[in-house]
């Protein structure tokens, strides 16, 4: 099981806070280091200094890092236009030198659109156009080298475009498919995508929702082997109770929440929950942290949880 670094900058973090917990993740022997594409804090709090963009910042932690993974979990489909987005992935590919994975998904927090102006359609309409974008995206990285790409859709129309930027990555960057949707995710992660997340979601859950998964490839002819299954689940990991507690309450939450609903507890406590997930066919986990400055977090569970999932 390989564990990834999972931040959440619109809840408060600037770019530098940013920078040191993905350096920090690389030098720990995580697996990637991911962020949110937000632009309004969820919840309480002011969200200080404001909203970053995902892929800007994840351009500048690609020249600031060297081996770790790097992505968004995930992207909303309608914050971008699916050819300037293909573009600015690839670019970010290229600098990271094909480092790079795609979260995206259909989007779903009505207050940042009503906040910075952005189009916010009906559930069945951003479903639509999140299929579309994926059909584009990975049309224009898979055509080959010289030819042209068209797209005729109802919500998105290319004529004669080159292509081009091509990524490091070919035919292109993972692709990342998240949510609980039972199914069009399912689908839509069968058809496109090489990873299929359940955020926040119990082992029972996340379990079926990877065997809708499962039989969704089945139906397309696709070997289910090849989609990888991973989960998302709150870190909250301490030696003693008091550290833990101070822990939950910068997640948000308090320790008997977090242990119901997250990764919560000592290490050895955290050890025995990622193996039920195991157990459940997750092959990957996104650990969301929220306190930036407390890198003694990410350095505990990398030297007592980390080796123990190493051969799951």
């Amino acid at each position: 099981m390989e564990l990834r670094v999972f931040t959440e900058p619109q809840q408060g973090a600037t770019y530098q806070q940013l920078v040191r917990v993905a350096q920090t993740a690389e030098q720990l022997g995580y697996g990637a280091f991911f962020r949110s594409d937000h632009y309004l804090v969820i919840g309480p709090g002011d969200g200080l200094p404001g909203p970053s963009d995902a892929w800007i910042t994840l351009a500048g932690i690609a020249r600031e890092t060297e081996r770790i993974r790097l992505g968004t979990l995930v992207t909303s489909a309608t914050f971008r236009l699916p050819g300037p987005l293909a573009i600015a992935v690839a670019g970010v590919d290229a600098m990271s030198g094909g480092r790079v994975e795609l979260g995206l998904g259909a989007g779903w927090y009505d207050g940042e659109h009503a906040a910075y102006g952005i189009p916010f359609p009906p559930t069945g309409e951003r479903f639509d156009r999140l299929e579309e974008q994926l059909e584009v995206i990975t049309g224009l990285w898979a055509t080959p080298d010289g030819e042209r790409f068209d797209h005729d859709g109802r919500h998105y129309r290319l004529t004669g475009s080159p292509a081009l930027p091509k990524p490091v990555q070919r035919p292109g960057p993972p692709i990342i498919i998240g949510g609980h949707g039972p199914r069009r995710t399912p689908h839509l992660a069968a058809r496109f995508a090489a990873e299929l997340n359940v955020p926040f979601s119990s082992p029972d859950d996340s379990g079926a929702q990877f065997e809708r998964a499962r039989a969704a490839c089945g139906e397309l002819g696709r070997d289910p082997a090849t989609l990888t299954f991973s989960v998302a689940q709150t870190l909250c990991c301490a030696e003693d109770e008091a550290e833990l507690a101070r822990r939950a309450a910068a997640a948000g939450g308090s320790v008997d929440h977090l242990r119901a609903n997250g990764l919560c507890g000592t290490p050895a406590e955290l050890v025995e929950r990622l193996g039920v997930f195991a157990e459940a066919g997750a092959t990957r986990v996104y650990l969301q942290v929220f306190d930036l400055e407390d890198l003694d977090h990410l350095a505990l569970v990398a030297s007592e949880v980390l080796p123990a999932c190493r051969d799951w």
